[in-house]
């Protein structure tokens, strides 16, 4: 089950923020299992990802920033939203995720979860390419969202940026100057649900595309 965020939302927000998912199902063990302090194998909601096996689990969550998001925009659209594993054997079978020989998973792969958004479910997304960050707040009007490749560092937009890219957020609302995301991998509730992230930091972490779920 997704996480409400515990902002209200204002009479003004167009939509009302999705509910969280993480890339791991108990959002409070986040922060120490990206630091190793506690082994995902041991998160106590593992089963509820669908995965077979607690090590099955552990394996394909650093993986399903895409996944998360993807979720999270399938309950914006009012769509009740697969498991996360079951969702990732889906996209797999699409493409959208690839097990190379070496064992590396490889995703998600923007094409092919475009393709099975518009054949599943008959919501339109687009790619998007190129692209600076002042140029996502008209993405999101009447309701737009906009899956955001970002580098996993966005948790901490205050620090120095490592780099561009390698991570998904789901970016739903702008205001004030900055954008309204959730990070799967927010490390705290914070930086988790609804985080506010000033566009000249977000612009230091983003690597210029990302999905596209038109508005109404």
């Amino acid at each position: 089950m997704g996480r409400m965020c515990p902002h209200p939302p204002r009479m003004a927000d167009i939509p009302i923020m999705p509910p969280y998912f993480g890339q791991w199902e108990t959002p409070a063990l986040i922060g120490d299992i990206i630091t190793g302090a506690c082994r995902a194998e041991d998160d106590p909601a593992w089963a509820a990802s669908g995965a077979e096996s607690p090590a099955e689990y552990a394996r394909w969550a650093e993986h399903l920033c895409g996944v998360a998001c993807l979720r999270m925009a399938l309950a914006a659209r009012g769509v009740t939203p697969p498991r996360a594993r079951d969702l990732a054997r889906v996209l797999t079978g699409y493409g959208a995720y690839v097990e190379q020989p070496d064992g590396f998973i490889r995703g998600l792969i923007y094409a092919p979860a475009i393709t099975w958004l518009a054949e599943a479910h008959a919501i339109p997304a687009e790619i998007i390419l190129d692209r600076e960050a002042q140029d996502i707040p008209p993405l999101l009007a009447n309701g737009g969202l906009f899956i955001a490749s970002v580098h996993p560092a966005i948790r901490r937009p205050a620090e120095p940026a490592p780099g561009k890219g390698g991570h998904l957020v789901l970016v739903f609302g702008a205001e004030d100057g900055a954008l309204r995301l959730h990070n799967p991998s927010g490390h705290d509730a914070a930086s988790q649900c609804d985080a506010r992230v000033a566009l000249t930091d977000f612009a230091r972490f983003f690597a210029g595309r990302g999905i596209w779920l038109p508005g109404s």
